[in-house]
């Protein structure tokens, strides 16, 4: 019996070809943070759930896990999972806007992600994953792709019900979004109820 070998010519699975990408390299140079991109890539063609979000942050970026920080832990509050579950790649698929830390301005805040990334890699990443049964839409640039709207975050959130059970909008939860939660008591009330019974729905049947 002999055993069939890998055929050089093949292309790379595209996760691979995804984190070899450094077509930012120059930009990210350019920025604040000076640093260099290293795509965090966090999908497999199984998972269920996609989170759909903006881009990883310098902790992401550092560790190669995203929501590897105090929003991660808000985010999976608001999902209502364990961090076992949330980084269980064959239930949970986490394809952000841009792959890589975008860098900060000279002010040190957070730039955009690059739209080239999106352009790049997303319709290819969204096409590999046949089984999602529930997406969460997190942040403008997400709301922008996925729900084809430039709303404003607040009202395109507060149209959760237009999209539910299948969809979800959501604001980042990053701190900065502290005050827009105090102001928006809704969000917690009304929406985290239905949003964690269909997570809990499509993870557990």
């Amino acid at each position: 019996m002999t055993t069939a070998k890998p055929d050089p010519a093949a292309p790379a699975p595209l996760t691979e070809r995804i984190r070899a990408c450094r077509i930012c390299a120059d930009r990210f140079a350019a920025t604040h943070s000076a640093h260099r991109p290293r795509p965090v890539v966090w999908f497999r063609p199984e998972a269920r759930l996609l989170i759909a979000s903006q881009a990883p942050g310098m902790r992401a970026h550092k560790s190669g896990r995203p929501f590897d920080d105090p929003s991660g832990v808000r985010l999976r509050h608001w999902l209502g999972l364990s961090d076992e579950e949330f980084y269980d790649r064959a239930r949970v698929a986490i394809v952000p806007m841009g792959f890589c830390f975008p860098g900060y301005d000279a002010k040190g805040s957070d730039l955009p992600p690059p739209r080239v990334c999106s352009e790049t890699w997303r319709a290819a990443a969204l096409d590999s994953l046949p089984n999602i049964r529930l997406t969460v839409v997190i942040g403008g640039h997400a709301h922008r792709w996925h729900l084809g709207t430039r709303a404003p975050v607040t009202e395109t959130v507060a149209g959760w019900r237009d999209h539910a059970p299948g969809l979800f909008p959501l604001p980042h939860p990053s701190w900065r979004n502290t005050a827009w939660l105090k102001r928006n008591p809704w969000f917690e009330r009304d929406l985290l109820p239905p949003l964690r019974a269909a997570v809990r729905k499509v993870l557990d049947d």
